[in-house]
């Protein structure tokens, strides 16, 4: 009898949202996208599920009884990696800075509509599936940064970067394409692999990145402005540009 591998689980998600509409309507169109869905109404529930079994990615809604949903993001990127897509009912970017400070991989704003939903989804499972499985040509330098794609490390002086996942893909892109001008909507095509979305969410991530970079970052040095058009990383004298 010969064996053969059986087909591809589907992909587990972990809906974490104490609006029972709201969880019903999401759960139900992950269902017929043919994702194994399951719910959770509060914060300690949801790390209770994740601890049974761990998820493949996390839809989690920022306000929520008890423990909120950026203390249970902490907490599951604590344990270890997995995806997160933030749900909120507000739309300040303070909010969504936060929300990526902790790990999140993306933030929509309800109300929202459940087939983008959907797609963010796949594109955040499928960029992250194809940074894990991605064959590295070795670590990238410059200056004093050092970025990893293989084994998902970044340095800078020697001592470890804490970045969040999109922070690290963004880095790793920037330092693979040294002097190159890439727009807001380029930039969320490839490091994001959305062709559609709020490009808000490319600025902030450049602006955490600075300030994790820069000597200062309201003056960068590394990750320029390139007006009308976006962003450049510049290896100045002395650095090293990868091969």
């Amino acid at each position: 009898m010969s064996e053969h591998s059986g087909p591809r689980p589907a992909p587990r998600i972990l809906v974490v949202d104490d609006d029972p509409t709201v969880a019903e309507v999401v759960t139900g169109y992950l269902e017929r996208a043919r994702f194994a869905v399951e719910h959770a109404g509060d914060g300690a529930d949801a790390l209770r599920r994740a601890g049974e079994r761990w998820p493949d990615l996390v839809v989690l809604d920022l306000m929520l009884p008890g423990m909120d949903g950026l203390e249970v993001c902490r907490r599951l990127r604590a344990t270890g990696p997995v995806p997160v897509i933030m749900l909120t009912a507000r739309s300040d970017e303070e909010d969504r800075v936060t929300g990526l400070e902790v790990g999140a991989d993306d933030y929509v704003t309800k109300p929202f509509s459940p087939r983008e939903l959907v797609l963010r989804v796949r594109s955040v499972l499928r960029r992250h599936h194809t940074a894990a499985a991605s064959s590295s040509p070795g670590p990238l330098r410059a200056g004093d940064l050092t970025v990893d794609p293989g084994t998902r490390r970044a340095t800078r002086a020697g001592a470890p970067l804490a970045l969040t996942l999109r922070e690290f893909d963004l880095l790793a892109h920037f330092m693979e394409h040294p002097g190159t001008a890439h727009s807001r909507e380029a930039l969320m095509r490839t490091v994001w692999g959305w062709d559609f979305g709020d490009l808000s969410t490319v600025t902030v991530h450049v602006r955490r990145l600075r300030a994790k970079i820069e000597d200062d970052p309201g003056r960068p040095a590394l990750i320029q402005t390139v007006w009308g058009v976006g962003y450049r990383f510049d290896v100045g004298a002395g650095q090293e540009a990868p091969a």
